[in-house]
């Protein structure tokens, strides 16, 4: 029987050693690091630079669960998880369907990075934010990955380029009974839905 009990000081203790976590993360970064390191298209590559390449984006996207409660991927480091299956299968499917591959692996990279404005963890809770809640993670990506562009000094894409990627997230839920903002309009887009619907469920 316990005979005492004492608060711990916030992170002396590593919170994946009491929480769900997809334990050591090196692999999934290996993998994304590499598949962005191989896009040839230089423009595509530095959008997803100012994302990948920024180490505080790096600490809370590989903690952040992919979803709160009981959803999909629901544990620390479950949306780079997710995130890494996603990339692996839209590859697949756009070799097969004859799509731009380094497209729609751009696009699954970017898909979900609403979430870590959406979501609360570092409580040991996955629980929904108030922004999350009102907006939801769709919505917020977007937002993120427009916020960032317009806040270079210099324009890292075309603005054409900006809206396909945007539309990568606004639509890869699919239907917009789903939470899509937009149906998929593009066959990269097509693709990265079923890849991201692929994912979810069969976690």
């Amino acid at each position: 029987d316990a005979t005492s009990v004492r608060v711990l000081p916030k992170g002396s203790v590593d919170l994946s050693e009491l929480v769900p976590s997809v334990g050591p993360v090196d692999k999934y970064w290996k993998y994304l690091d590499e598949t962005s390191a191989a896009i040839t298209a230089p423009r595509l590559r530095a959008v997803l630079d100012l994302f990948f390449a920024d180490d505080a984006f790096r600490i809370r996207f590989e903690q952040c669960p992919g979803a709160p409660g009981t959803g999909h991927h629901a544990q620390l480091g479950g949306l780079l998880q997710h995130t890494c299956e996603v990339v692996l299968i839209a590859r697949q499917i756009a070799r097969v369907a004859r799509a731009d591959e380094e497209l729609v692996s751009a696009g699954a990279m970017l898909h979900d990075i609403g979430k870590l404005e959406s979501y609360t963890w570092e409580d040991g809770v996955f629980d929904t934010t108030l922004h999350g809640r009102l907006s939801g993670h769709i919505a917020i990506g977007a937002t993120m990955l427009a916020t960032t562009l317009a806040a270079q000094p210099e324009p890292v894409c075309m603005p054409e380029e900006a809206m396909i990627l945007e539309h990568f997230i606004l639509s890869h839920h699919g239907k917009l009974e789903y939470g899509a903002a937009v149906k998929p309009m593009t066959l990269e887009a097509e693709i990265l839905h079923f890849a991201d619907d692929a994912s979810a469920k069969t976690a």
